[in-house]
């Protein structure tokens, strides 16, 4: 398992300011968080949805050309931080 976070850099106040991650070995997102500059935040995993969040349907891309396209800060982050927010946003 992989454990991203994502910073939206380029977006609009409708828009996720940070997404955060948890995928399988395929890159394929198992749960999501997606949280807005107003704190309130959207999940998904595999079995529910919360707001507008949905897992995506293909890969995730790797760091390197998430980063590359200039829209995005993104980061692996630990398990252990993942499951915080997972959990602080699930609450």
């Amino acid at each position: 398992m992989k454990y991203v976070k994502a910073k939206w850099l380029t977006a609009s106040p409708r828009d996720p300011l940070l997404l955060y991650s948890e995928l399988d070995d395929s890159r394929l997102e198992i749960r999501k968080i997606e949280v807005y500059s107003n704190g309130s935040a959207g999940w998904a995993d595999r079995s529910s949805e919360h707001g507008s969040t949905r897992l995506g349907i293909v890969p995730l891309p790797s760091l390197d050309e998430i980063n590359a396209q200039g829209d995005f800060d993104a980061v692996e982050i630990t398990p252990e931080e993942f499951e915080r927010v997972w959990i602080s946003f699930r609450n």
